[in-house]
């Protein structure tokens, strides 16, 4: 990019400089020395889609972030037919404990759609984090001529074996494995390290809004605020238990009136994410509405205006809707799972819950007791700041990247390599005399 193309429109890119009122100058100027060493370094990502769920979302802040630090980044994403984002969604579900059937047919398929897109992406002289099991196996594909990471997003803590022993013959090929917390490590032969997620302040989904524009974004959908509003922010997926919140709140509504608004959108690589999005728009009545929209404007005000927001998801492996909510002082129902857990602290910055009726009996509390919705408010809000900015994560990638060693090996010639003073280095062959060397076509020696 040219240095001068801010100006073009007047707009400007996060930089770490301004987090300084957020982490302070120390930690800034501690970042910028980690990325200055880098910089001479290409560092490329590669997942599965540019929008929909998390791990865009998190990909979008941190290859920016590195970019205006001065690290040449870039973001791949895979191309691939319906059948094979069908045969890695399968795979993501029995990654996170579902039971399939990965014949040798979905093995098949999975193998053509990552040689075509070896063919047009081109991963030389980087360092590579590749993303979740989607494009995985890519690894097997180039030869590395920098250190490649994976980066699993998922919950890890209950894998089904089959499904993780065919990925595993490609995840030992890697330099590094990074996960979100300490409980999804595996038993693998390479280096494993755990970075939770974290959110930028400075998106459009998280900076600060007025009353008027939170008001003008809820009109244009049509969404009530007459009544309080209980929200979830999350794709349209089974995980995330979206027939569970309709159902909690439909018994939280015997007690306290109410408005639900269930607000995500069906991510390129989740084939099964139109179906669970047209089935809760089967949920909808008065008071419960069903968006699937890509709207940062609308998530933001949505978060800022609740009264509480749930993320009532079975599994989670780290959950970064609840960190957004938290960031903007709104208490977060969260299952007790996963990367949830990590975040909320239960009764102090939001509550837990393990079951429909424990969730319904959280919405009434927060509902009806507008002290507690402040004080948790609060308390979310400081565990963000402390915890979750973006800062930290990206420390933690130029940790990492700074790390690795650059080793190199000679492998053996069929010529002398003379050290010294004209005597052989160790393990290194001899030619023959001139006259009886047959000089092959491959010999780097001098030809006869």
């Amino acid at each position: 990019m040219d240095p001068a193309a801010e100006s073009v429109w007047g707009l400007r890119l996060p930089r770490v400089e301004d987090y300084a009122p957020l982490i302070g100058d120390a930690a800034v100027e501690r970042l910028l020395a980690k990325a200055g060493r880098l910089r001479d370094r290409r560092v490329v990502h590669v997942n599965s889609t540019y929008y929909g769920g998390g791990v865009a979302e998190l990909l979008s802040a941190l290859t920016l972030l590195m970019n205006t630090s001065g690290i040449r980044t870039d973001w791949r994403v895979i191309q691939g037919r319906p059948d094979f984002f069908s045969i890695t969604k399968k795979i993501h579900n029995a990654l996170q404990g579902e039971a399939i059937n990965l014949s040798s047919l979905k093995i098949r398929i999975y193998h053509e759609v990552l040689l075509e897109n070896a063919a047009r992406i081109p991963l030389d002289d980087s360092i590579v984090v590749v993303h979740d099991p989607q494009p995985l196996g890519l690894v097997a594909l180039y030869r590395k001529t920098g250190p490649w990471i994976w980066r699993c997003h998922l919950d890890l803590s209950g894998p089904q074996p089959a499904p993780w022993t065919f990925l595993s013959q490609y995840i030992r090929r890697y330099d590094a494995a990074v996960f979100s917390l300490k409980e999804y490590g595996q038993d693998l032969p390479i280096p494993q390290f755990f970075f939770m997620p974290a959110i930028n302040p400075f998106s459009a989904t998280n900076r600060p809004m007025t009353d008027a524009d939170i008001d003008r974004r809820l009109a244009h959908y049509r969404i009530p605020t007459d009544l309080p509003l209980v929200v979830q922010v999350s794709r349209f997926d089974r995980w995330k238990d979206p027939a569970g919140v309709v159902r909690a709140f439909r018994l939280a509504r015997r007690e306290v009136d109410a408005t639900l608004v269930l607000v995500g959108n069906v991510a390129t690589d989740d084939p099964e994410g139109q179906g669970i999005f047209e089935a809760m728009l089967g949920c909808q009545e008065e008071r419960i509405i069903v968006l699937s929209c890509q709207d940062t404007a609308l998530v933001n005000a949505l978060q800022r205006r609740a009264a509480v927001v749930l993320q009532k998801s079975r599994r989670e492996g780290f959950g970064l809707t609840v960190a957004e909510a938290m960031w903007k002082g709104t208490p977060v129902i969260g299952g007790n799972v996963g990367g949830i857990r990590h975040q909320i602290r239960d009764g102090r910055n939001g509550f837990l819950v393990d079951t429909v009726e424990q969730a319904a009996a959280r919405i009434v509390q927060v509902l009806k007791d507008p002290a507690l919705r402040r004080r948790m408010g609060d308390a979310a809000h400081r565990t963000v700041r402390r915890r979750f900015l973006l800062p930290r994560y990206l420390e933690q990638y130029l940790d990492l990247f700074g790390a690795f060693e650059v080793r190199f090996s000679v492998k053996p010639l069929r010529t002398s390599l003379i050290s010294g003073r004209g005597r052989p280095g160790p393990g290194t062959r001899t030619c023959p005399p001139p006259a009886a060397c047959p000089s092959p076509p491959d010999c780097p020696g001098p030809r006869r």
